[in-house]
């Protein structure tokens, strides 16, 4: 895409708007495939919590994506948007059974992580195949929030409660089709990656039918000028020949599933955002912008650095600027970074909006959620709508007759 197509995108659609280019999308999830074409059988499942939008998921379906959801809504999302249930893993962390059981009757596999979880679901439903999410106690992730593996994680059945695992399994007689692993996000050393994986081989041993292994995702995108990334082709050929020489010693040719999110559509991504004010006080030259936390939260919940260009004067000299949002809190999307001199009214883009963005954008000070747009071949389609003062109040019960003013006058009388 070219700084005057997310220009024109911006002057059609209004500001701020989030903006996704299938074509980087449909190249990452080819660079993907390509990487692992070591191994007869591939199956990668979109993270749905990436993101959402309906159309994006029709697009992962149309290259043929299965589907990676972590709530009973993103399953019938997925179904919704064309998803075959066996196309579609539930790997959820502290729901309910009942929410798994929803899942369950949907026909979509099921993934548990916990043995409470499993023992009830094993004992209720032994003939229901089941996916075991692993711990496999190993540090990885670019953030605290997004490590997930290590051993004071909230997520995946601890490597060292396997022979427990085993009772439960025994005594139910439940089906274990598949053992799942995720250790974290922006994983750099794919040293570690492999670490893991040789822990959830050891951990495959103990089951004599399974039809798949999932070793999740996390792998990192560059997010700025000369940042590094996982190298996913010395990946792809590392890990395939560790999972080819295990399927030979297991006896059975069983299919590599991932599940990427982030490094499918990060880089797709653009946010747009119009510059309100920019002001300079004593130290620092503020540029802020008609948006927030409320939009792009990644920055201060993650500490994450965006890329972000001023399309409104791309050849214009450089000056250091903090861009910061308008919420009433603190905001910042970048501190002192050199961008091209910025004026009132200029339009700014973020890069790597993809992933993690929208999906976790709020109505936080009553403001509105962005429309989303899709360029695809050229053409701009808008994908979702901005939001309304009547989508708001959508959902809100005004009990206005409950505090009228003749009431309140009536009230303070009788006191």
């Amino acid at each position: 895409m070219q700084a005057s197509d997310l220009l024109k995108i911006a002057k059609t659609y209004g500001d701020p708007v989030y903006v996704y280019d299938s074509e980087k999308i449909i190249s990452q999830y080819q660079r993907l495939t390509n990487a692992f074409k070591g191994v007869k059988k591939l199956q990668l499942n979109y993270a749905a919590k990436a993101l959402s939008n309906i159309s994006i998921l029709r697009l992962m379906n149309s290259l043929g994506s299965g589907l990676d959801t972590v709530s009973i809504q993103e399953v019938e999302l997925g179904l919704l948007a064309g998803f075959k249930p066996e196309s579609i893993i539930f790997t959820p962390n502290g729901v309910s059974l009942e929410e798994i059981e929803k899942a369950a009757a949907l026909g979509v596999r099921i993934n548990i992580d916990n043995l409470s979880v499993l023992e009830q679901f094993g004992g209720k439903h032994p003939n229901v195949p089941v996916c075991i999410r692993i711990n496999p106690h190993v540090m990885a992730g670019g953030n605290s929030n997004i490590s997930v593996g290590h051993i004071d994680s909230k997520f995946g059945i601890s490597i060292h409660q396997i022979p427990h695992l085993l009772r439960i399994v025994e005594l139910t007689k439940m089906n274990i089709n598949g053992i799942h692993m995720h250790t974290g996000s922006d994983i750099l050393d794919i040293d570690v990656f492999l670490y893991a994986s040789e822990i959830l081989f050891e951990t495959a041993k103990n089951f004599k039918n399974l039809d798949f292994i999932d070793f999740g995702s996390g792998f990192k995108v560059p997010y700025k000028e000369g940042d590094i990334e996982t190298n996913i082709e010395e990946l792809g050929k590392k890990l395939s020949s560790k999972f080819n020489s295990f399927c030979k010693e297991y006896g059975k040719e069983l299919t590599l599933a991932f599940e990427p999110g982030k490094f499918l559509v990060s880089e797709s991504g653009f946010f747009l955002a119009k510059v309100n004010v920019v002001k300079q006080t004593t130290s620092t030259v503020f540029a802020s912008i008609d948006s927030g936390f409320n939009h792009l939260i990644r920055p201060m919940l993650y500490g994450s650095s965006h890329k972000i260009i001023n399309i409104s004067n791309p050849k214009g000299r450089e000056r250091y600027y903090s861009v910061v949002g308008y919420i009433c809190e603190t905001d910042t999307f970048a501190s002192n970074r050199r961008i091209n001199e910025i004026s009132e009214g200029d339009i700014l883009a973020f890069h790597n909006a993809g992933a993690y963005c929208f999906t976790m954008a709020s109505n936080y000070n009553s403001r509105f959620r962005p429309p989303e747009v899709l360029w695809h071949k050229g053409e701009a389609i808008l994908i979702r709508e901005r939001e309304t003062f009547d989508d708001l109040i959508k959902n809100q019960v005004d009990v206005k007759d409950l505090f009228s003013k003749k009431e309140t006058k009536k009230e303070k009388a009788t006191v």
